[in-house]
């Protein structure tokens, strides 16, 4: 097979994705953390997030999908990995040599365990988010007796922020937990575990925050990023004042330029949001991209950053936090939009 250098790279932080799911583990006191590695750990590579927090002490690992669990079921014990959307009767016989865990949501979901042989499962109640789960009047009515529940969990809908949501869940969450044969009891997300110990429980289930992202703004003083963009200059041009540049000539020059174009679009996750918004690094140099975002190029004005020609590489300024707030476009998509072009190289 012929390799090639691709034009664009992510660089991961890998002690800084442990030192964020240590810093959450120490914020949960006596609960353990988990870690949610569903959509390829965020879009960063789940087989490589999972072997890093297995090493870290982390045991319990949360997918959407069979398939995602069946891409780490060779890194950690299949039954560390629970598999959040539930089962189908599809699902059944390569969930049960599989061996992770299904979480379960309906009552079907349920019956369907049952018929299968049952067996250890996770059990889904919602608390108030409206999306998955079993409610309140199912549970009282017996719908999970005499399964082995290992874990009781439900999902929190506005952790990020101080709003009666969250105890309003808390309250129909702990108002279950009596009624439910469960080993263990789990609620808190990232922004859950700030709320403080009465949303801890047994096992909390960090996600975003273990990838860099501010679930909730106090966190911003122990997250680390873990994720870096960088991008190839293709093109180095000068073009005089009046020059327009890009699709639909949406940036007109307004002095003479130097207009640098770098191989990186919206086929990577750098999205069309950041179009004449976002900045790269040169160094010590900022500059501005120029014009919309194009499917695989972005141009930048480097005017200020002498001495860069073609094949240099430039930091496309990604942090998290502030790229949210430039473009209208959560943590959550900014992580899990990065394509798969890009070089992906741990440190």
């Amino acid at each position: 097979m012929i390799e090639f250098e691709p034009p664009s790279r992510i660089t991961l932080d890998g002690t800084a994705l442990v030192s964020n799911w240590r810093a959450l583990a120490q914020r949960s006191g006596a609960a353990r953390a988990g870690a949610a590695v569903k959509a390829d750990a965020y879009g960063l590579g789940a087989r490589e997030v999972v072997a890093r927090l297995r090493d870290a002490g982390c045991r319990d690992f949360f997918v959407a999908h069979w398939g995602e669990a069946e891409a780490i079921a060779d890194l950690v014990p299949a039954d560390w990995i629970a598999v959040l959307n539930g089962i189908s009767s599809a699902d059944i016989p390569g969930a049960r040599a599989l061996g992770a865990i299904p979480v379960l949501n309906t009552v079907e979901q349920v019956a369907l365990w049952r018929a299968s042989g049952g067996g250890r499962c996770h059990i889904m109640f919602d608390s108030g988010i409206n999306r998955l789960g079993l409610g309140s009047a199912q549970l009282a009515a017996g719908a999970v007796a005499g399964v082995e529940i290992d874990l009781l969990l439900s999902h929190l809908a506005s952790a990020d922020a101080d709003v009666a949501q969250n105890s309003a869940q808390r309250a129909q969450f702990k108002a279950v937990v009596p009624h439910i044969n469960a080993k263990r009891l789990s609620l808190a997300n990232s922004a859950g575990i700030m709320l403080g110990p009465d949303y801890h429980y047994d096992l909390t289930r960090p996600g975003l925050a273990l990838y860099g992202g501010i679930a909730r703004t106090e966190m911003a003083t122990f997250i680390k990023p873990v994720v870096a963009l960088s991008a190839r200059l293709l093109q180095v041009r000068d073009v005089p004042a009046g020059t327009p540049i890009g699709y639909n000539a949406t940036y007109i020059c307004g002095a003479d330029t130097r207009v640098g174009t770098v191989s990186i679009g919206y086929a990577d996750g750098y999205l069309r949001a950041f179009s004449s918004k976002g900045t790269a690094r040169v160094g010590e140099h900022i500059v501005p991209v120029i014009g919309r975002i194009s499917m695989d190029l972005v141009t930048l004005d480097l005017t200020g950053a002498a001495g860069l020609c073609e094949g240099d590489w430039v930091e496309l300024d990604y942090d998290l936090m502030a790229a949210s707030a430039l473009t209208g476009l959560s943590q959550y998509e900014l992580l899990t939009n990065l394509g798969s072009r890009f070089a992906r190289n741990w440190g």
